[in-house]
């Protein structure tokens, strides 16, 4: 299983101080070395991490390819279509988000999306659409031209953090919280079980599968027993985990974990 290794928050803790210290161009040779398969980051209206120029950098230096995550903003779009990065996925973007909380709902923006999607296509570069594990939305992922889907795995790894212990987020409930696990543990194989299906479904309609958001070292396994899935991308955790091993030994530990 291919592992893409998103570098935005080594630019958040750039950002901290607004000095270039880190400096995420310092990583790409790190990442290369370590075994990992794919630079991923993700450009956000607000600039709230990631630059124009550190994706330009990025684009120019990398010895992998580079995913660049997205919005469908017309201006961002003209953006890339000038840095024609190998890959673009296309997410939801709240400004107010903490972190991208959910697949893109294509039913609502369907000729923005179609809109888009033809323009970076026009510009040879490849397509990718963040949606969550739901099969309708796989089916007109295809219809619309999309070569990846990435399956949104943030709703499977809340569920196995309540159930296994981990870092809580805010959108765990105190009701979510106290229930039972034998619930919970419903819950999460009903999760699995969705996202399996999913990349299944995209498998036999000639989607290429990638997943990520959540995943991290303890719950991992359980998404690359998934065969129909081909690519991860994972940031915080591999980023959280370098503090205290080193970036390329982190990455090596999940590597590892993919196989």
């Amino acid at each position: 299983m291919l592992l893409g290794v998103n570098i935005d928050h080594i630019a958040v803790l750039r950002e901290a101080r607004k000095i270039n210290d880190p400096n995420v161009i310092d990583a790409i040779g790190i990442c290369k070395l370590a075994g990992a398969d794919q630079i991923t980051i993700h450009l956000r209206e607000d600039r709230r991490h990631i630059h124009d120029s550190d994706a330009q950098n990025i684009i120019a230096l990398s010895p992998l390819p580079v995913n660049l995550e997205c919005s469908i903003n017309d201006e961002i779009i003209d953006i890339i279509c000038n840095l024609k990065p190998h890959r673009v996925t296309l997410v939801p973007e709240n400004r107010e988000e903490v972190t991208t909380e959910g697949g893109l709902n294509i039913s609502s923006n369907l000729s923005q999306i179609q809109k888009t999607i033809k323009r970076l296509h026009d510009n040879e570069i490849e397509v990718s659409l963040f949606i969550d594990p739901n099969i309708n939305m796989v089916n007109i992922s295809k219809e619309i031209g999309a070569q990846w889907i990435e399956l949104h795995t943030g709703s499977f790894a809340n569920i196995y953090a309540m159930l296994y212990g981990g870092l809580q987020n805010s959108h765990h409930s105190i009701k979510e919280l106290e229930l039972p696990r034998s619930e919970l543990k419903s819950k999460l194989d009903n999760s699995l079980e969705q996202i399996v299906l999913a990349a299944d479904q995209a498998k036999n309609i000639g989607l290429k599968v990638a997943a990520g958001h959540g995943l991290n070292y303890q719950n991992v396994e359980m998404i690359t027993s998934i065969e129909s899935i081909e690519e991860l991308n994972i940031g915080q955790s591999i980023i959280a985990r370098s503090v205290f091993t080193g970036l390329h030994d982190a990455i090596v530990s999940m590597k590892e974990l993919t196989k």
